[in-house]
């Protein structure tokens, strides 16, 4: 039972949520502070740092799938606790390696690879784990809160990397997070599911129709499963076509920003630290005004209309200059990210009341596999496209593809609605060939 405080008064909730929120903002050091490493500290080319950048999400394409199978077969909160030291040894060994003269461009490469896989499984995990620690009718307060926090350190974590690195070098800044992984591992050794979704494994079963435990079934027939049902679903396919069309173009962005900030507009780290953290503070506004965005359009129309206000405000992001000219990047970073935060609320909150008992690792691996497979091409491509036209031509390539890609939600199943449907309350589909029973 919530307590005045809502989810926060849960114990189990509050520890993950603390867990969380210090290990995003060790994320959002990362985020600024390997670029940071890589243009000032190893003086790395614009394609090299999107490789670097692609080199985190491949493990997306390598072990996407079967981790959605994982973290329906297994207690998800030891995976998840391995995760976080993994990428705590991980991100250490980047300033060990500074301190011993070893430190390469091929070192920061082979560690985005090994935390990206790391990321992988966290992720998937933590999508199972949320809904086993609030009750389903509370799952969009407790994304919100969970958003709002990330968004929050998001809006610190550029700020704070920036900083450390202007006063003791760009390394520096990822010590902090290693650190908070360690942080998150720790809360998660205090937290308990309120459920048995961490201990047992379920999962569907065709013949009687309902969800439990159950013998092993082949791994890749459960991963053809979560595919299946996320391909014929007429909610869960758009939203995925979507996300992986923008994903594409605002990867590529990330690998330019930093970039273009440091050599194009001339910042000094503190200042690319500073505005790198705008997203984050569009992100809290975010989270702020989903429930009331929500309540008053309903959650479809919601997930569309600020799609549609987020993406074309990232074209204002070229625009920017020294001086008066930040102001560009300014507004078009804050009204982009807060509205890409309340779908990001919205998707969540909808994958995880909609799949099936179960399948929520593989619906949500599923969905993130093919959004996350096209972050290496929209890496790799802004590098190219900077190396050929410029770091700002670039960005205007990049920004304009992810402005198009809002047109992918407009179908009839997301425009017809006021409301998404949650699983069971007579909208979810029954794909032929595929019995739904019992996919960011």
């Amino acid at each position: 039972m919530k307590g005045p405080g809502g989810l926060l008064s849960q114990r189990n909730f509050l520890l993950l949520w603390i867990g969380e929120t210090v290990s995003q903002v060790g994320n959002a050091m990362a985020v600024v502070g390997v670029p940071l490493v890589a243009v000032i500290a190893l003086h790395a080319s614009t394609f090299a740092v999107g490789v670097l950048t692609a080199a985190a999400w491949l493990p997306w394409l390598a072990i996407g799938l079967p981790a959605g199978a994982w973290a329906d077969r297994l207690p998800v909160r030891p995976v998840m606790i391995t995760a976080d030291v993994a990428s705590a040894l991980l991100y250490a060994a980047v300033p060990v390696a500074a301190w011993t003269g070893m430190l390469s461009s091929g070192l920061l490469v082979a560690v985005a690879l090994a935390a990206g896989a790391a990321s992988v499984v966290f992720m998937t995990g933590y999508q199972v784990y949320l809904p086993s620690v609030v009750d389903a009718a509370d799952l969009i307060e407790g994304n919100t809160k969970m958003q709002g926090s990330a968004s929050a350190a998001a809006f610190a974590g550029p700020g704070l990397a920036g900083l450390v690195a202007q006063a003791l070098g760009p390394v520096a800044a990822l010590t902090g997070n290693a650190v908070s992984f360690l942080v998150s591992a720790g809360c998660l050794l205090g937290a308990r599911s309120q459920s048995h979704a961490d201990t047992k494994r379920v999962s569907w079963s065709p013949r009687c129709g309902v969800a439990g435990v159950r013998p092993a079934r082949s791994l890749r027939r459960e991963v053809a499963a979560g595919v299946l049902l996320l391909v014929r679903d007429p909610y869960l396919r758009p939203m995925t076509a979507f996300w992986a069309a923008a994903n594409l173009a605002l990867t590529g962005y990330t690998a330019l920003i930093v970039v273009f900030l440091v050599r194009v507009a001339g910042l000094p780290a503190w200042s690319v630290g500073l505005l790198t953290a705008v997203p984050g503070l569009g992100g809290v506004l975010g989270a702020v005004l989903t429930q009331r965005v929500t309540a008053r359009w309903g959650t479809a129309r919601s997930l569309v209309l600020t799609t549609w206000l987020a993406l074309p405000a990232t074209l204002l992001i070229p625009l920017t200059e020294p001086g008066a000219g930040l102001a560009w990047y300014l507004a078009g970073a804050l009204i982009a990210s807060t509205g890409m935060a309340v779908g990001n609320i919205i998707i969540a909150a909808f994958r995880q009341a909609y799949s099936p008992p179960g399948m929520c690792g593989r619906v949500t691996a599923t969905q993130r596999f093919f959004i996350f497979a096209t972050s290496p091409a929209g890496a790799l491509l802004a590098g190219w496209l900077g190396t050929w036209l410029g770091v700002r031509a670039a960005l205007w390539v990049m920004l304009g593809l992810a402005t198009i890609s809002g047109a992918l939600l407009c179908t009839r199943a997301l425009m017809a609605n006021r409301d998404l449907p949650g699983h069971g309350d007579g909208e979810s589909p029954e794909p032929a060939g595929h019995v739904l029973v019992d996919l960011k």
